[in-house]
């Protein structure tokens, strides 16, 4: 079972020592899971605990002025996928102006050395941290001489003879190239949660929705698509998504709705994840609630046609 920790200080976690991957890891792509590989594969070497040291909220939303720059996972989803990886321990930091203002040789000290005891620490060839991002490869290297730890990285992982990035991923997503976003992750896109309650308004309209939130986060993607939801059934459940803030009807919080064709029953409080296979269109502000059910219409057809959907409808009771 996978342990999470948030803070800085407390006492040691790993008294026989440890081997530790360190970087904000948006969306775990294949980059980063060969950097969390390569330290599972050391820890398992040495017979000492794998640790993947991350942050919430991530420091460039702690630091962004304005709107906060867009995320692609939830914490949820990052700890399913660092469970997966092998990984035993999961710190996710509390990131704040504390956080924000130690040093590098602060950091290292009080989590590295005195609560993590580390062997090893692994990082991407462009990781930055500590007040001013001021350290590196090189302060963490010099510190370990000190401390008794070393400190590498990974060759970047290339993809089309450009390293992979979680920017480029939300580049293709932005531009509805979920192919080249799968590539870039190891699999495709998708948003997981547990299915809360709506203003029930897409049962209304003949749409019911399953909801997912997006917590405070900026999603990487806005619009209507063609979707799979999985966990529903064993197989996925075909489905048109939209994701934005319903502005017909005045929404402000960024909102998962998918609505499963020929799916009548009740997921409220399952938990779900929605794959991403096409855009449809940008989220628009209708006149009117019957212009929007005809948009609608419209929008469901055409993911039927994407998807291949042969709909059955279900026995069970529709709430979502």
């Amino acid at each position: 079972m996978t342990e999470l920790f948030r803070d800085l200080d407390g006492g040691p976690l790993c008294p026989d020592g440890s081997v530790v991957c360190i970087g904000a890891f948006d969306g775990l792509h294949v980059g980063h899971r060969a950097l969390v590989s390569r330290a599972v594969a050391r820890a398992r070497a040495l017979g000492v605990p794998a640790v993947a040291l991350s942050f919430e909220p991530l420091p460039r939303e702690f630091f962004a002025a304005g709107a906060a720059p867009p995320r692609l996972q939830l914490p949820r989803m990052k700890l399913a996928a660092f469970r997966a990886l092998g990984v035993d321990r999961v710190g996710l930091l509390r990131f704040n102006a504390e956080l924000a203002a130690l040093s590098p040789e602060q950091f290292i000290e009080r989590l590295l050395v005195a609560r993590l005891r580390a062997r090893e620490v692994w990082v991407g060839p462009d990781f930055r941290f500590g007040r001013a991002r001021a350290g590196n490869l090189d302060v963490l290297q010099r510190m370990g001489t000190a401390h008794g730890f070393v400190a590498d990285t990974i060759a970047p992982v290339e993809l089309d003879d450009m390293p992979v990035s979680s920017t480029r991923i939300r580049t293709a997503l932005q531009a509805g190239d979920f192919v080249a976003a799968a590539r870039l992750l190891g699999k495709p896109y998708a948003i997981a949660g547990r299915v809360v309650r709506g203003k029930q308004l897409g049962r209304t309209l003949g749409y019911p929705t399953a909801n997912l939130r997006f917590s405070n986060k900026t999603p990487a993607l806005r619009g209507i698509y063609a979707t799979w939801v999985h966990g529903v059934t064993a197989q996925p459940w075909p489905s048109v998504s939209s994701f934005g803030t319903r502005p017909t009807v005045d929404g402000k919080e960024p909102l998962l709705e998918a609505h499963l064709f020929g799916f009548d029953g009740d997921l409220y409080g399952r938990h779900i994840e929605v794959e991403f296979v096409a855009r449809l269109r940008d989220e628009e502000k209708f006149p009117d609630l019957p212009t929007l059910v005809v948009q609608m219409n419209r929008d469901a057809e055409q993911a039927r046609r994407l998807l291949g959907a042969d709909t059955k409808p279900t026995t069970e009771r529709a709430d979502a």
